[in-house]
């Protein structure tokens, strides 16, 4: 079946409605005229009838049911804030009046408005409406339905009571006829005026007006608080509250401090310490303010507001320019550049090991280079030594530098190392003799050129001789005052060999004692050198020997023969 075109309906602000839309077909007129017909025929069979049931039943008499919802508007808090979006409630409620003839059944059905949407439009008001035509559902006359609205004002709106319009469309139920179920279902629209207040009381503007406190430290934060508003503020608190666990005032979520007063325009300035976690990132995080003041009544007010605040970067460091003088068995440097790549200046800053690499020990375990401005680099060095059982290898070095905050708290920056390269083992003392051949029994001067082969100086040397048999030296010390690196002299000392050695090569070794360049003394590594024991000059020295015993026998011999042929005489 399809339906007749709707009849149109208009209310005004005074509540009465008038029909939008409307339909009833020509079938319908039909089964309501069968309707009304047979209500009249049952009504007079009814007559003189003794039922109770019939008397007592007056609402079906009718043969429909019908009401008429009557919508209503009310804005409970209207008083809005110049200079932010405000968030207006409406409370819709529904006053619906039921016809006598309805049975109650159809109670619910009829007075429901359905399908409700709601808009607001500013009129004459200097705002601005940001929500837009929004359906809310059905209302039926239990509870009001609450609509939120956001009204944006701006600053320069003039203080004072405005009107706005609210247009209400729906849809009802407004009859619900007995026989067959059949409903007229109809569209409305009212409209009603609301009143609003823009009020210029004290209200105000933060601002974060400098933070020095970093990522994973805290630091003093300044806050600067304007009375944007049109009347002047006494005993102000502003209470700070973060939302977020990375920012903390003093391992709270929340701070508070007092002002004076302010008059409109003015401003003021409130210091806090504040703290980020080591998590946290350079972004903005918004700051809660609840700003508690007396207004000129001496009524006490509060206003909430947010702004939004940024920590400074990490205070980091970076070592670079790194170079080594580890060797194997020798204390070197470990020497580089430590720059303030953070946004701050350090103070006291100091570089320390903090390795624990096997056979590498620190001799110094810090190094302090002073205040560092950001970008700011200073070259450090760590004397370090390196064991006999160390091999030749690349060495990562962990380091940490520390410094201290503008607050002159001591802090430690962690993430910091070094690529140390380490030497093949040498000998501290190069060892040099131009003449290495002595002959046996002979007995001369040997000089030994010595080179200091550090990379520092030394004082105080005193160098050892050692001999083994047939080699002797009865002169076996040497005494050096003092080389650079790299400098040689020569020391002498007496070497013989013995007459009976067999030809060949021999060792002697030298040692030596020293101080190094920070005044240490220290014992070198042996050092061995080849010495060679020629024959002498007279032959075999082991013929000589033999010859002079058969000499000596020969003589023994011929001197017994004469005294035996004495004796014989």
């Amino acid at each position: 079946m399809r339906d007749d075109p709707e009849i149109p309906h208009r209310s005004s602000s005074d509540g009465r409605l008038r029909p939008t839309r409307g339909q009833i077909g020509s079938v319908g007129v039909v089964v309501l005229t069968i309707v009304v017909v047979s209500s009249l025929v049952v009504g007079s069979l009814a007559v003189g009838s003794q039922t109770a049931s019939a008397q007592a039943s007056p609402q079906t008499t009718s043969g429909f049911s019908s009401a008429v919802i009557d919508l209503n508007v009310f804005a409970p808090d209207n008083t809005l804030t110049p200079g932010q979006t405000n968030e207006m409630m409406l409370q819709i409620s529904n006053n619906a009046r039921i016809e006598d003839s309805s049975r109650p059944s159809s109670i619910d059905t009829t007075t429901t408005a359905r399908n409700v949407r709601v808009e607001v439009s500013e009129q004459s008001a200097p705002v601005t409406v940001e929500t837009g035509r929004q359906s809310v559902g059905n209302i039926g006359t239990a509870v009001p339905k609450e609509v939120p609205i956001a009204i944006d004002v701006p600053d320069d709106a003039e203080a004072g009571e405005y009107t706005m319009e609210v247009e209400l469309e729906y849809r009802q139920i407004g009859r619900l006829f007995d026989t067959l179920g059949i409903e007229e279902d109809r569209s409305y629209t009212v409209t009603h005026e609301i009143d609003i207040v823009i009020d210029d009381s004290a209200r105000f503007e933060l601002r974060d007006a400098g933070t020095e406190a970093q990522i994973g430290d805290d630091g003093p934060m300044t806050v600067e608080v304007e009375n944007i508003g049109g009347e002047p503020a006494e005993d102000l608190t502003v209470e700070l509250a973060s939302a977020s666990g990375r920012v903390q005032f003093g391992g709270s979520n929340t701070e508070v401090a007092s002002l004076g007063s302010l008059e409109p325009g003015e401003t003021a300035l409130i210091d806090y310490e504040i703290g980020f976690g080591a998590d946290a990132s350079v972004r903005e995080y918004p700051l809660d303010a609840t700003v508690t003041f007396e207004n000129p009544e001496g009524i006490n007010e509060e206003y909430e507001t947010r702004f939004n605040l940024t920590p400074q970067a990490q205070q980091t460091f970076e070592i670079k320019n790194v170079e080594s003088t580890l060797r194997v068995g020798e204390e070197g440097n470990l020497i580089g550049t430590v720059q303030n790549t953070g946004p701050v200046t350090a103070n006291s800053v100091v570089v320390r090991y903090h390795s624990d690499a096997a056979n590498l020990v620190p001799i110094e375990s810090e190094f302090a280079v002073g205040t560092l401005a950001p970008s700011e680099s200073a070259e450090f060095r760590l004397p370090i030594e390196v064991t006999r059982e160390a091999e030749a290898l690349p060495r990562s070095v962990d380091l940490s530098v520390q410094y201290r905050n503008l607050d002159n708290e001591r802090r430690a920056y962690q993430k910091v190392d070094a690529l140390a390269e380490v030497d093949q083992r040498r000998d501290r003392f190069l060892v040099s003799i131009e003449d290495k051949e002595l002959a046996a029994g002979e007995s001369r001067r040997l000089e030994v050129e010595v080179t200091n082969n550090l990379n520092q100086p030394v004082t105080d040397v005193d160098a050892r001789l050692f001999t083994e048999d047939p080699l002797n030296s009865d002169t076996d010390e040497g005494y050096i005052e003092s080389l650079a690196p790299g400098e040689s002299t020569t020391i002498v000392f007496e070497l013989s060999a013995g007459g009976s050695a067999t030809a060949k090569t021999y060792p002697i070794s030298f040692d030596f004692q020293y101080n190094d360049a920070d005044g240490r003394s220290k014992l070198s590594d042996t050092s061995q050198v080849a010495m060679t024991i020629t024959e002498s000059e007279g032959g075999s020295s082991s013929l000589s020997i033999t010859g002079v015993i058969a000499v000596i026998a020969m003589v023994g011999t011929a001197i017994g023969a004469v005294a035996y042929i004495r004796r014989r005489e």
